[in-house]
């Protein structure tokens, strides 16, 4: 497939001009994210990907827009999306979180795979043969940054699902609901990841 190359606002087909439009609307001042350029090669998926962003990560909702931010943030790491994983680095900081913090918030998203990795192995082997064997991985992560414990159980929710590890998914979620974590926070994390990742996916292909 040959590479997509971003559609310039000038010189758009009227129907990605007016998605255009409404995407500036939403940044102001400030120029439109090249992903949305991109993005302009298929109407239907722009239209699709603008509405979605605007609803489930940039403006507040259930969560508010710097928690969404760090989501934004950990799933462009995943999907190795250096462009989103870019400006989610930078609307981070500009939404608060300190460069310490960021390098926190990758961490615990990190810490995650190597989890991930355990528990889902064990719920695949399909063996209670580890079932009582002990973890023996150190995750100190989890607990040992500044960041807010809230903040860290929807990072792990996140990635778990992303990861596809049902244990460690569906021990964290009982986790979040014991911290006050609502089930309405909780799926505007997955919503919000789900948007970042479907573009990722997208901006990946249309580079390779």
């Amino acid at each position: 497939m040959a590479r997509l190359l971003p559609v310039p606002v000038d010189g758009a087909p009227e129907n990605v001009a007016q998605q255009y439009e409404r995407v500036q609307e939403l940044f102001g001042d400030n120029p439109i994210p090249a992903p949305f350029l991109v993005y302009g090669n298929v109407a239907p998926f722009l239209k699709d990907f603008y509405m979605n962003f605007k609803k489930f990560v940039f403006t507040d909702g259930h969560l508010d827009a710097k928690t969404k931010a760090a989501v934004g943030l950990v799933v462009s790491a995943h999907a190795k999306c250096g462009a989103w994983l870019d400006y989610f680095d930078q609307r981070c900081q500009q939404l608060g979180f300190t460069e310490e913090q960021i390098a926190e918030i990758l961490a615990v998203s990190a810490t995650n795979y190597m989890y991930n990795t355990f528990f889902k192995f064990r719920d695949l082997s399909g063996s209670a043969l580890f079932e009582g064997m002990g973890v023996g991985l150190r995750a100190s992560t989890f607990a040992g940054t500044s960041l807010d414990s809230k903040l860290v159980e929807l990072i792990d929710i996140v990635i778990s699902d992303l990861n596809a590890c049902k244990p460690c998914t569906s021990g964290h979620v009982t986790k979040a609901r014991e911290l006050g974590i609502t089930s309405e926070q909780i799926l505007e994390a997955i919503q919000c990841a789900a948007t970042m990742y479907v573009g990722a996916q997208f901006l990946n292909s249309a580079s390779s």
